[in-house]
């Protein structure tokens, strides 16, 4: 029988997923801002689109293709060439990610009037919209830079064994995002009243927000002995391999930002509000799939880059598996619950000051759906990143076209021709995302051997059971208070989505415990022995 996922797996997840925790809770509250102070606007609309271009392109370039082409060159530069010689690389890499992503940014804001015309072109309808978008772009372009070099760092520590504070970094960015964007907002409205001028604080709190998520990582990289050096050799081995990947990995890597691009488009046509609905849906889908699936790729991508660079394909096997496992663990039940405590959930985290009942009520429709395809999302995050390690990048690239194909197929015949709602979108996005990871998996399990062998199959019915014990016990508990309590005001609202949640947490890893499951007395051995060393 294969061996249960590492002790270290689970220590270096259950540091990442705490890492990530904060930083999606403070990306949360960021919104919570936004929401309160603009409601769904044309500025938070115009705000929210300009920010998706910069940020579209950190996800394609960065956190994306950089991560998944330069993690492996670098981890196989450690065992074949020594420590010296991946530093170097990471120096090359980012000499050449200043020069380009430089020019990048500069034809990106002069470019900035046509690529939100392509984008939104119905924003052109609305008095201002149009060119007040464009201006925020122009502003927050340069975010993709400061992105990128906060990526490379986060691959250089996580391929040296440190995942903590790089996993912290976006916790940087998101407070100082929301500080400075709440101070030069003041400076330049106290009353918050002209949103106008206000939106403009957070654009430049952005800028700020994504230098402070990079120059946080700078002195641990120092302390593991990277040091900069102003030198660019386009023909170096290690750097033009890192080139060679991305190219690939850029679309292996894009189907899920680009079919959000899309729906950006369409979601454009529905007029003020639709933008920012669903934004904030995604914003929560985000959530666990940066806890699970994000955090489980930075620790299993390292190990198997190492296990493929020695051809030890058991061990790589063992490596994918115990990602896949854990996966499974955290995503399966957040899925069935965020279904279930969607409008509880949103109407305590949005519903105050602008964001009306109604608001909440389309956000909480449009999360649903997105709902459907979280088990892709995570999944795509751990095995897509693999085949770079197996240095096979034309397999995720021809699966994400197809992926991306389908869901324009699917929008369109949902918004064109059949002329369903908003909530097609999500759905679209969704079914996307779930054949992706399919095609994914079926490729691995030809080329590499079983991945789902007989234990995992074990664990994953163990997983299911858990999840419809947790899901049984949180509609009782839903359905009884929405009965006997009713419409209890907004503080009942926030204390019930915290019972709720924290009911079903508590219900799903007691059934996960009784039932045997070796991921939660892993994680649970992670956990307290972080806790005890953090308290010496």
């Amino acid at each position: 029988m294969p061996a249960p996922p590492s002790n270290s797996t689970a220590k270096s997840a259950g540091k990442i997923m705490a890492a990530i925790l904060g930083s999606r809770l403070l990306g949360l509250a960021r919104e919570m801002v936004l929401s309160g102070i603009f409601g769904a606007s044309r500025e938070l609309d115009a705000l929210k689109v300009a920010f998706r271009i910069p940020n579209m392109l950190r996800d394609l370039f960065a956190e994306g293709a950089l991560s998944s082409a330069f993690v492996p060159t670098f981890s196989k530069l450690l065992v074949t060439d020594g420590r010296p010689a991946a530093l170097r690389l990471a120096s090359l890499v980012f000499n050449a990610l200043l020069v380009t992503l430089g020019v990048v940014c500069l034809l990106g804001v002069l470019c900035s009037g046509p690529i939100v015309s392509v984008i939104a072109p119905d924003f052109a309808a609305t008095s201002g919209k149009l060119p007040l978008t464009v201006t925020l772009t122009q502003i927050m372009f340069p975010f993709i830079l400061f992105a990128a070099l906060a990526a490379l760092y986060m691959g250089l520590l996580n391929s040296l064994g440190s995942f903590g504070l790089p996993a912290s970094a976006s916790m940087a960015f998101n407070l100082v995002s929301i500080v400075s964007g709440v101070g030069i907002a003041w400076c330049l409205d106290r009353t918050f009243a002209d949103k106008e001028k206000c939106v403009y604080g957070f654009a430049g709190g952005v800028l700020l927000g994504g230098l402070a998520q990079w120059l946080i990582q700078a002195p641990r990289a120092r302390q593991l002995g990277f040091r900069h050096r102003f030198e660019l050799d386009w023909r170096d081995r290690g750097l033009l391999q890192v080139i060679r990947l991305m190219g690939p990995a850029i679309i292996g890597v894009s189907a899920v930002q680009i079919n959000v691009l899309v729906m950006t488009r369409f979601a454009a046509s529905f007029g003020n509000g639709a933008v920012t609905w669903l934004d904030n849906a995604f914003r929560l889908t985000q959530l666990p799939i940066g806890l699970f699936g994000v955090a489980i790729s930075m620790v299993t991508l390292p190990a198997v880059s190492r296990s493929a660079a020695v051809q030890d394909m058991d061990e790589f096997r063992r490596g994918l598996r115990a990602g896949l496992r854990y996966m499974l663990f955290l995503a399966v039940p957040a899925t069935v619950g965020l279904w279930l405590l969607a409008t509880p959930v949103i109407s305590a985290l949005f519903q105050w000051g602008a964001y009306t009942a109604a608001d909440v009520a389309r956000t909480a429709g449009l999360l649903r759906y997105y709902t459907v395809g979280l088990l892709g999302y995570a999944a795509i995050k751990v095995l897509a990143p693999a085949f770079y390690s197996l240095n096979r990048p034309l397999v995720p690239t021809l699966v994400s076209v197809s992926g991306i194909v389908l869901n324009l197929a699917l929008i369109w015949l949902a918004v064109s021709v059949l002329r369903w709602d908003l909530c097609s979108l999500p759905l679209a996005v969704s079914l996307a995302a779930l054949l992706n990871a399919a095609l994914l998996w079926l490729w691995l399990h030809r080329r590499v051997g079983v991945i789902a062998d007989r234990a995992f199959m074990a664990s994953a019915g163990k997983i299911l059971l858990a999840t419809l014990l947790m899901a049984a016990l949180v509609r009782g508990l839903y359905y009884f208070v929405t009965v006997s309590v009713g419409d209890g005001g907004k503080i009942f609202t926030v204390v019930q989505a915290l019972i709720l949640s924290g009911a079903g947490v508590l219900a799903y890893f007691t059934a996960a415990w009784l039932l045997g499951l070796e991921e939660i007395r892993r994680l649970w051995q992670a956990l307290t022995v972080k806790l005890f060393n953090s308290g010496r």
